[in-house]
């Protein structure tokens, strides 16, 4: 990307503010022009009342120069005001649309950067507004006066203004080499200081961990090496900032010496007057300052270009979705994957690799295999999280890449992984799909999720504060709370990835049973190692290495994932002996209903056991079912069935 497409953000938002930037250089002008006031006041002074003890003069002089000082103490205030309102109109502005870009973003690009990343760029946001309404701002206004200044000392002082045309040069030469050797040292320290941010939220994230297995001892090394890093990046920064920033006061220094001495040498010959020399003195301190502040300044400067450019890299980059291409009427809850493939990277191998199945409308449906098998990423595929690299997803036959990502949302729940409740309250956490629900719409996606029991014994109710991150809940009411959080507003479809990650026994039995009554009037998709969920579920999905290895109904793949013999339809799971965990089994396989919907499986070893993947000669899931007259040997622990 080139460094005017970069940039060319910017222009639409300080193109409004132009007018008070012309102001604001106008309000500078008179000020200059003020500014001239002192060393010619001081030149009357010494050359026509102190030599002719003219007091009338003086008198004159003085009330002139308090009527100055006053305006010009209005001037400044008066353009201080503007600048302040255009650092809150850039901020508010450039904020809302960094914002509004990052959470548009797709969500393998906000998972191709460290957090500490996308929080700098708000600190970018900060270096923006702070140089074009700040002290930055104003000296790029007083730089052009300097050409005054340097005219008015050539009028009158002309045999000592030559001195400033050595010095000016050198003091060029200084800004402009402090900026390149500032550019490489800020991107330096900026990059240090990412890697340690980076560092202290992980610590300040995994703070149980660190405190309960007392792993202060081997984090303190890794902390260290990275801080003395940042440190050693910002004292170089600063060694090189104090260097010319040192160099331009030493040049300035220099300038009235040698102001002074040629000055002298000119009053003894009477090509000079005092009076001349001290304004000469004064307005070369007006002149020189502009200048010493450009060095110090240049650090700001080079930030301010290495944030637009920051900025304008993300702001071009591709957004998902903001409105759909076609209107829809809310889905029935059919999913269709169509030769779906997937990698992070164009050189990687694929995570999902040509997967096609067919997701009926309503029931519990469910993702197993081993770990690493592609079955989250198909998940967040299948809600339009991911962008396929090859194939596409179908909701109701309508391909989902022609909705809005807001779209999707509506109709397809989410609960991932590791839940993420946010401070507030439980009604605030239920109601962030739909700031807008209604009490009773929130009672009833609590009552549907099974939590609504819960949240009623609590002192404050629906009002009790959870604290950070939920974290004065236990981790099956988190996860009752997100199925509430993603059952409001009545989605078509709810994903859940593996639910009962943080679920004891009792707790796993009464989120199957939720399942279960979900699945009637929704399409329930769940990833899951867990077989007393399996167990609830009308359809299997056997994933291996990004490819579909099983599909069908989970009373004759289950039996195939435990290497047991398929069950006849007329089955139940007590006419086969359990495996030594008894009740285990039972929990895994309970008893069910004749008229529900949920099919008799074979109870596998233990609940804990993780199903697995068929031997190599079962990899087609288009082959045939084993015959029943050669079933497969029982899985190694468990009892061959009566």
């Amino acid at each position: 990307m080139s460094e005017e497409a970069g940039r060319a953000w910017l222009k639409p938002i300080l193109k409004p503010l132009m007018p008070i930037f012309r102001e604001v250089g106008a309000m500078s002008a008179f000020v200059n022009l003020l500014a001239l006031a002192t060393p010619i006041f001081t030149l009357q002074v010494y050359d026509r009342v102190v030599g002719t003890g003219g007091l009338s003069t003086l008198w004159g002089l003085v009330i002139g120069m308090a009527l100055v000082v006053l305006f010009d103490l209005a001037l400044k205030q008066a353009r201080s005001r503007i600048m302040q309102t255009v650092a809150l109109r850039v901020d508010v502005i450039v904020g809302r649309h960094l914002f509004n870009k990052l959470v548009s973003l797709p969500l393998h690009q906000l998972e191709g950067q460290p957090a500490s990343y996308w929080q700098s760029l708000f600190r970018d946001v900060d270096v923006v507004r702070n140089t074009v309404s700040g002290g930055s701002a104003i000296l790029i206004c007083d730089l052009p006066f300097t050409i005054m200044f340097f005219t008015l000392i050539w009028v009158i002082a002309a045999p000592i203004a030559w001195v400033l045309l050595i010095i000016l040069p050198l003091f060029m030469l200084v800004a402009w080499r402090s900026g390149n050797v500032m550019s490489q040292a800020n991107a330096a320290e900026r990059e240090s200081t990412q890697s340690r941010d980076g560092l202290i939220a992980e610590l300040i994230q995994g703070r149980t961990t660190i405190k309960a297995l007392a792993l202060e001892r081997s984090m303190r090394p890794l902390w260290e090496e990275t801080h003395a890093e940042n440190i050693a990046q910002s004292m170089y920064r600063g060694s090189r900032t104090d260097f010319y920033t040192n160099c331009s006061q030493s040049l300035t220094m220099a300038t009235t010496i040698f102001l002074t001495s040629v000055g002298a040498y000119q009053i003894i010959h009477q090509n000079l007057t005092m009076g001349a020399l001290i304004a000469t003195n004064m307005l070369s301190g007006r002149l020189l300052g502009p200048l010493n502040q450009l060095v110090g300044q240049w650090r700001a400067y080079n930030g301010f270009k290495q944030s637009v450019d920051r900025l304008g890299e993300v702001f071009s980059s591709t957004s998902d979705r903001a409105e759909s291409e076609v209107q829809l009427e809310k889905p029935r809850g059919e999913i269709t994957v169509e030769n779906l493939s997937f990698a992070y990277t164009e050189t990687a191998k694929p995570v999902v690799d040509d997967v096609s199945i067919n997701i009926r409308q309503e029931g519990v449906h469910a993702l197993v295999g081993r770990n690493g098998s592609g079955k989250t990423t198909l998940l967040k595929m299948i809600q339009g999280l991911y962008a396929p690299t090859n194939g596409r997803v179908l909701l109701d036959g309508a391909d989902i890449a022609q909705f809005s990502r807001a779209e999707l949302a509506t109709w397809i729940g989410y609960v991932p992984q590791e839940t993420v409740l946010f401070a507030g309250t439980v009604r605030d956490n239920i109601v962030h799909r739909h700031p807008d629900a209604s009490d009773d719409d929130i009672i009833d996606a609590a009552t549907a999720a099974g939590v609504h029991h819960f949240i009623i014994d609590l002192p404050d109710g629906y009002a009790s504060d959870i604290g950070e991150a939920g974290q004065r809940l236990s981790g099956g009411q988190r996860q009752r709370i997100a199925i509430a959080r993603a059952l409001l507003g009545d989605p078509a479809v709810l994903l859940l990835d593996e639910p009962s990650a943080s679920l004891d026994r009792q707790a796993e039995q009464e989120l199957r049973k939720t399942l279960v009554d979900i699945g009637k009037t929704r399409t329930v998709m769940i990833v899951t190692h867990s077989p007393i969920l399996l167990a609830a579920c009308d359809n299997l999905v056997a994933l291996d290495k990004g490819k579909v290895v099983l599909e069908g109904p989970s009373r004759e793949v289950l039996p195939k994932l435990f290497n047991q013999q398929p069950m006849n339809k007329g089955d139940a799971p007590s006419s086969r002996k359990a495996p030594k965990d008894g009740d285990a089994a039972k929990d895994a396989a309970p008893k069910l209903k004749p008229d529900s919907k949920t099919p008799p499986v074979t109870p596998p070893p233990s609940p804990t056991t993780m199903p697995q993947m068929p031997p190599t000669g079962v990899t087609d899931h288009n082959a045939p079912p084993p015959s029943e007259d050669a079933p497969p040997p029982p899985p190694s622990g468990a009892k061959a069935p009566a």
